[in-house]
């Protein structure tokens, strides 16, 4: 394309019953779709890296092979007709559609960029995420990521996030969902010092006489049920406590404070069972949640950046094999 005309190459539009309509260039088409989106044909034809005169020459020439006029053109504004906004709402997102699977095979898969939003609980970061960030990072040095952490099932798309990461697999039907890692163990935890003057529990009923610390999903939801496995029965233990708390990070540093006994994923905790400050009570019982998954929308082109940190986080946490 020169800065003195528009690529006039045509193809044939076929009509709803299969019959050829009259060719239309798709050059035209780009540039129709670059004007109704700037409202401004000077800025589209300097987009386009056409003169102005060559762009308003490509958009009578289109008009013409549709017999329809596309713009309400004044000396001072440029707007849409009714039939140029039908047509703009069809071609806009196949026209983007073309550009992101041009520029990811531009790019190259090996070497996706840009900026990767994710929305996920903390809980989900800090077993799954966390401790596989700086290794994404020198694998792809091109792409930045950006968390939110909350504990809500946010509307991904309508935040402007790439992905969330949720457990289970409950998702609207435009999403894909992969899992990541295994299913998750809830273990029974406390601090070594809470038991100097009470005594262990060596029964799931015995949870019932001490100080348990709960949880909520968020605020005003349901409290997270505390149930085991009890020779292959699921078995809800209605505990109390004076703590009620909305999410596993401040349950487990109460726990660690000696505040009390704690419910939690035993990988969110690894680390303080490892040091020693909380310890495992009543083993022979557990509890089995679903695995987490992280979900996106369902595209055709799914972004380099997104393939790169789904593929990576799954390999990263695919659990072992016996």
């Amino acid at each position: 394309m020169t800065k003195n005309d528009i690529i006039t190459q045509s193809s044939p539009v076929m009509g709803m019953g299969g019959d050829a309509l009259a060719p239309t260039h798709l050059q035209g088409l780009i540039a129709f779709e670059a004007a109704a989106r700037l409202l401004n044909f000077g800025k589209a034809a300097a987009e386009l890296g056409v003169t102005p005169t060559a762009m308003s020459r490509t958009i009578k020439i289109l008009e013409k092979q549709l017999s329809v006029r596309l713009f309400n053109r004044t000396t001072r504004s440029v707007g849409l007709t009714e039939a140029g906004t039908a047509l703009n709402a069809s071609i806009a997102p196949a026209l983007a559609g073309i550009r992101a699977a041009l520029a990811q095979v531009s790019h190259g898969a090996d070497r996706p960029s840009g900026l990767l939003r994710v929305n996920l609980s903390y809980v989900a970061y800090r077993i799954l995420v966390e401790p596989h960030v700086d290794a994404f990072f020198a694998a792809f040095p091109a792409i930045n990521l950006e968390i939110s952490l909350d504990n809500q099932l946010s509307d991904i798309v309508g935040a402007g996030f790439d992905a969330g990461i949720r457990l289970g697999r409950k998702v609207q039907n435009d999403m894909v969902a992969v899992q990541l890692g295994g299913l998750q163990q809830r273990v029974v935890l406390a601090a070594p010092d809470y038991f100097r003057e009470r005594p262990r529990p060596e029964r799931i009923e015995d949870l019932l006489g001490h100080d348990c610390i709960r949880q909520r999903y968020s605020f005003g939801g349901r409290l997270f049920d505390w149930k085991f496995q009890v020779a292959g029965q699921m078995v809800h233990i209605d505990v109390q406590g004076r703590l009620i708390v909305d999410d596993m990070h401040s349950v487990i540093d109460a726990a660690v404070r000696g505040a009390g006994i704690a419910f939690a994923y035993s990988d969110f905790a690894r680390h303080e069972i490892a040091a020693g400050s909380l310890v495992r009570i009543l083993t022979q019982d557990c509890a089995i949640d679903d695995a987490f998954h992280i979900y996106y929308p369902h595209r055709s082109h799914m972004p380099g950046k997104l393939r790169a940190f789904v593929d990576f986080m799954r390999d990263a946490n695919r659990p072992a094999t016996p």
